[in-house]
């Protein structure tokens, strides 16, 4: 559920009043973008709870600062990203490695600029046709950044800028990032298709 600035600052207000409450109803109104973020970055069950709880506690600690530049469930989520990014870095594991054109793979820096490709309507027809599970366990198999930049793109529904600003990645990066999450995804399947003969 997205909430407008208004109902933000109404229950931002609340909290920092005392209101217990309050807060509960921001959880309940972030919760979905939390998990859905944490779940495609960190795959053990025991890390994701725990990182859960650590976000809802940062948000409620940091709520006296936000200053309203953005949706309250996009500063929320942008707390949610840079703890998961914090939480991979602390464990040393990549969140993304990229399979060049010769089929080896390199590693890509998270703030490098990569120039954005114009956007296109790559195999669109995989969010729209195929079975659920199987794009699900196509998806998992992707690497973390991927996974959580097709999550906010087509699950959550959210645009370049707020993607942007949750990631702190430029939208020419996000397209491009999404342009290869989709092609790997594409190429996975087709895989999985030719090696099961589907």
């Amino acid at each position: 559920m997205r909430q407008d600035q208004s109902t933000d600052r109404k229950l931002v207000k609340k909290v920092l009043e005392g209101n217990s409450n309050a807060f509960k109803t921001i959880v309940v109104n972030t919760q979905g973008l939390v998990v859905q973020i944490i779940y495609k970055m960190i795959k053990n069950q025991e890390d994701r709870e725990d990182l859960a709880q650590e976000v809802f506690l940062k948000a409620y600690n940091k709520l006296g600062s936000f200053k309203f530049n953005s949706k309250l469930s996009t500063w929320i989520g942008t707390i949610t990203y840079n703890t998961c990014l914090n939480f991979l870095d602390r464990k040393k594991i990549p969140i993304l490695n990229i399979v060049d054109e010769d089929g080896s793979e390199s590693w890509d820096l998270i703030d490098k600029k990569i120039p954005g490709y114009s956007n296109s309507q790559v195999e669109s027809y995989l969010f729209r046709k195929e079975k659920h599970q199987i794009i699900t366990s196509a998806i998992e198999n992707l690497p973390p950044l991927y996974q959580t930049l097709i999550t906010l793109y087509h699950n959550q529904e959210l645009s370049y800028k707020e993607i942007g600003e949750i990631t702190n990645l430029p939208e020419g990066t996000l397209k491009n990032y999404l342009y290869r999450a989709r092609k790997q995804l594409k190429n996975n399947l087709l895989h999985k298709y030719k090696r099961e003969d589907l």
